[in-house]
């Protein structure tokens, strides 16, 4: 038996790269990424993490905070959770 397997999967280049880039300052490769990743499901039975389409008022403010609209910066915690207060 092969102590290891080849996996073979084509991705968009410009996601390749961003996750690559991600990975690097991570300190993780590529294989060592899709090894957590495969061991995750192997552990869980599933995958790690809910996938669902989000609601229509999350897809809004995803859509709104891509083109940089509806954000909120604070100097400080104390700040931001003061202002959340307020909600």
């Amino acid at each position: 038996m092969a102590r290891t397997a080849t996996v073979r999967a084509r991705i968009e280049p410009s996601l390749k790269n961003e996750v690559e880039a991600v990975l690097d300052t991570l300190g993780l490769s590529t294989t060592e990424a899709i090894t957590i990743f495969y061991k995750q499901i192997q552990l869980r039975h599933g995958l790690p993490f809910t996938v669902e389409v989000p609601n229509e008022m999350t897809r809004r403010t995803f859509e709104a905070t891509d083109r940089g609209e509806e954000l909120n910066s604070y100097d400080s915690f104390e700040e931001m959770f003061a202002s959340l207060d307020k909600c």
